[in-house]
């Protein structure tokens, strides 16, 4: 078993908003390079649907991770990007989940299983 705790993040791109999407992914990835505990960040697109896959260290780490984009992205975020699905692997914690719960969070208890 791990404390790592995962996620993939499925989004819809809105309309003519390409430039900004480019310039807004760039930031964040930058951003999140920069927090020891994010072990994945990867963007990945096809069309207007983009996957967000991210994997942090421990809840705590993720809680991190996500007080920054509160505090820096989220709203330039979600005036381009609607969230349609957030599916959550691994043992989150009570502020973790709910911080992700409002967004439609579908959370999965490890059960079996280990990391390499």
């Amino acid at each position: 078993m791990t404390e790592d705790i995962y996620w993939l993040l499925k989004l819809e791109l809105q309309a003519d908003q390409d430039a900004a999407f480019d310039a807004l992914m760039a930031e964040m990835v930058d951003a999140t390079l920069t927090e020891s505990g994010a072990k994945s960040y990867e963007w990945h697109r096809t069309g207007s649907t983009i996957h967000i896959y991210e994997r942090y260290a421990s809840s705590d780490d993720a809680m991190i991770h996500m007080q920054n984009f509160g505090a820096n992205f989220a709203d330039r975020f979600l005036a381009i990007l609607t969230p349609t699905t957030l599916e959550v692997y691994g043992p989150e914690k009570d502020d973790l989940r709910d911080t992700l719960t409002p967004v439609g969070a579908v959370f999965h208890e490890q059960v079996g299983g280990f990391d390499r």
